[in-house]
């Protein structure tokens, strides 16, 4: 198999993935058929096409190649209609969408290569590469995007960006290596999300005196009343009649 051919395989598998993952989400939502092949499309060309346009690479493949948007658009309507054999839906998305990640990052990451991007580039435009797909379906289904949370993925992207261009730089950029990669970043997004592994968050800001004062300052008909029982505006005990 050509090195052409091979990457030309990993695309097409990373859009079913990212494909099954994104009409999976919206079969959670209850989706029509339409809406969950559009966000399984978009879910699985997402990332593509920004890739094709920042790269210059002309009309994105998405639309220039028909084996895409179809293979897309079949992957999603079939799990459409399969959707009820397939068990435990939540996990399902998240491990498709693990092996989308690993293999949009490594074929976005080659591809930036082979157009003469430099290494900085080449893996930042890997990482989004990878995260696009993901990051289109979340907001269509009126999630908060993963990249966005506090869960380890545009990291694990970015690593694995880091991996394609260093076997790339030593010459190893063949199909075994780089599906290595790809596994590479399809362990590290399964791993974090087994063990709940975060990027920092801000700390809480301490709450002050006049904040933890603020519920009784706003319900000023409940204070205390005779014997310590709440009152209402009126003066009696708030549990009087009852």
């Amino acid at each position: 198999m050509t090195a052409a051919a091979a990457l030309l395989l990993a695309d097409l598998t990373g859009v079913a993935i990212f494909a099954a993952s994104g009409a999976s989400a919206a079969v959670v939502k209850r989706l029509d058929l339409f809406g969950v092949v559009f966000v399984g499309f978009v879910a699985a060309l997402g990332g593509g096409i920004f890739r094709d346009l920042v790269i210059g690479a002309g009309p994105p493949l998405a639309f220039a190649d028909w084996r895409y948007a179809v293979t897309a658009t079949v992957t999603a309507a079939a799990v459409f209609w399969l959707h009820p054999q397939l068990a435990r839906l939540r996990t399902t998305v998240l491990v498709l969408d693990a092996a989308g990640l690993g293999l949009f990052t490594v074929t976005g990451t080659l591809t930036a290569l082979d157009t003469g991007l430099p290494p900085v580039g080449a893996c930042m435009i890997g990482m989004l590469t990878g995260i696009g797909g993901g990051l289109g379906r979340d907001l269509l289904t009126g999630e908060i995007p993963v990249v966005l949370r506090r869960e380890i993925y545009a990291v694990a992207a970015l690593a694995g960006a880091v991996a394609v261009v260093g076997l790339h730089r030593v010459d190893l950029a063949g199909p075994g290596p780089l599906m290595a990669a790809a596994l590479f970043v399809f362990a590290l997004r399964l791993v974090a999300l087994r063990r709940r592994w975060s990027a920092p968050v801000p700390a809480d800001r301490p709450a002050s005196a006049t904040e933890s004062a603020a519920p009784a300052a706003r319900d000023p008909g409940r204070r205390s009343g005779p014997g310590g029982r709440a009152a209402d505006g009126t003066g009696q005990p708030a549990d009087q009649g009852r």
